[in-house]
């Protein structure tokens, strides 16, 4: 594996497991030291163990949502590891299951504080606090359901498509010094979308032209891609994971 990101730093949100934690670790194996966080202290220390230990990671327990809890991670990233050279907006929530006509108003508030605020004010802490005089790379965590209607996550996915704008807004406001892009992930098999796979693998797979669900090492490449400088002429772009799904027609 290359070291692509030697001497650079990376803050993950939602990295204790999942997509998150999938991402983190790519980032890990090719030299990056990471900050992450989650609202349980003990997941958390579990994955800051999977990734080498405090040498490589750092994990801040809080929640996404909370600015206190955002500038104290931002902080500990500059004075432990010596910089925010990266951030990945990764938390998402979706307690609202069915027709958006039915959504609960006090329910899409929070989906839409968590989803889509809460990681414009990362990025705000990020910029203020490190790249808007060192520069950097964002990455966003969309989703396939922001992309086009989807029975019965349509208010999530009405969050996610938002995101997917805010990434294209930041990549216009932010540029030259700072990248923001998104990925669109599609059914990865993570904890997060049990409810969407668990009760028929096989048929769910089935619909996807490449047989299978995605899987955080998935995400975890093409995250690394995004945030490198390989991807130096990329801003404001999503990027579709989604083994081929939307191109028959399916979310």
């Amino acid at each position: 594996m290359s070291k692509r990101f030697d001497g650079r730093v990376a803050v993950l949100t939602g990295a204790s497991r999942g997509i998150g934690l999938g991402i983190a670790a790519r980032l890990v194996s090719e030299g990056a030291k990471v900050v992450i966080t989650a609202r349980k202290p003990e997941p958390l220390e579990e994955a800051v163990e999977s990734l080498g230990g405090s040498e490589h990671a750092i994990g801040v327990a809080g929640k996404a949502d909370d600015v206190e809890h955002q500038a104290e991670v931002v902080d500990r990233a500059v004075k432990d590891f010596g910089g925010v050279h990266m951030l990945v907006n990764n938390t998402g929530i979706n307690p609202a299951y069915g027709p958006v006509i039915d959504v609960d108003h006090s329910v899409a508030r929070k989906t839409f504080e968590v989803n889509v605020l809460a990681a414009l004010s990362w990025t705000q802490q990020v910029y203020r606090g490190w790249m808007q005089q060192h520069g950097g790379s964002i990455l966003n965590v969309s989703s396939v359901a922001g992309q086009r209607p989807s029975p019965g996550i349509g208010y999530y996915g009405g969050t996610k498509a938002m995101l997917s704008l805010l990434t294209q807004q930041l990549g216009v406001e932010l540029a030259p010094d700072v990248r923001v892009n998104a990925v669109a992930p599609a059914v990865v098999k993570t904890k997060f979308a049990t409810a969407l796979y668990a009760e028929d693998e096989e048929g769910v797979s089935a619909s996807y032209p490449l047989k299978r669900l995605g899987v955080p090492e998935d995400i975890g490449g093409a995250a690394a891609y995004l945030l490198s400088d390989e991807a130096s002429w990329v801003t404001g772009q999503i990027l579709t994971l989604d083994g081929g799904l939307t191109l028959t027609g399916g979310v």
